[in-house]
């Protein structure tokens, strides 16, 4: 029995580390960023970093973390239909290497449609990558009980071959530590951010 067992065993094991192997080689690449490189930064309150000094928002800490150039492209109380419709004249204007798209969660105070936020951030994902312009997506919580990430972030980075960062606006918002108010983070909160991302840039290959 114990014969007639183990090469089904091993076959099981082999496997696992196969399924596990590949999905940590599943990490998109981003190329590298040059010293003189332009992130762009752009999005909402999020980005602007309302709830802390405009020196302490994620573009700003991460600029010093990087060593790169980050441009704070945030409007506080944005949509996604409008970041949509000021984002080709916003990558014209700044000529970033490097987009980090981070919109969303004011549809979602507002109740409006999952769909065309999808398809927002969809065309908006795609407009910089015709242009040749890498594409970091951040996901943003929906509020309720508890703090869910909307599908819709996995699947447009899985559509899209970019690597996005899923977990750490909920984590930190689910911090009261790290919040200035239920939807904002603090200084805190937002070096945070700002230091996931560097991290997910280093698995990335831009740094």
């Amino acid at each position: 029995m114990i014969r007639k067992n183990l090469p089904t065993s091993a076959c099981l094991f082999f496997f696992l580390c196969t399924l596990l192997l590949s999905s940590c080689q599943k990490a998109e690449k981003l190329p590298f960023l040059a010293s003189d490189a332009v992130i762009l930064a752009f999005g909402d309150s999020l980005t602007y970093g309302t709830g802390a000094d405009r020196t302490e928002s994620y573009p700003a800490i991460l600029a010093t973390l990087t060593g790169r150039t980050v441009i704070n492209a945030g409007i506080p109380g944005e949509v996604s239909a409008e970041g949509r419709a000021r984002l080709t004249r916003t990558l014209d204007e700044t000529q970033p290497a490097l987009l980090l798209l981070c919109l969303g969660g004011n549809d979602f105070l507002r109740r409006l449609d999952a769909a065309q936020v999808k398809e927002n951030l969809r065309a908006m994902v795609q407009g910089a990558k015709e242009r040749g312009i890498a594409v970091v997506l951040i996901a943003v919580p929906t509020l309720g009980f508890g703090l869910q990430v909307p599908p819709l972030y996995a699947e447009i980075a899985s559509e899209a071959g970019i690597p996005f960062e899923e977990d750490v606006l909920a984590e930190i918002l689910s911090d009261s530590a790290l919040k200035s108010d239920p939807i904002h983070p603090n200084a805190a909160g937002y070096k945070e951010l700002a230091s996931a991302l560097e991290k997910l840039l280093q698995r990335s290959g831009a740094l």
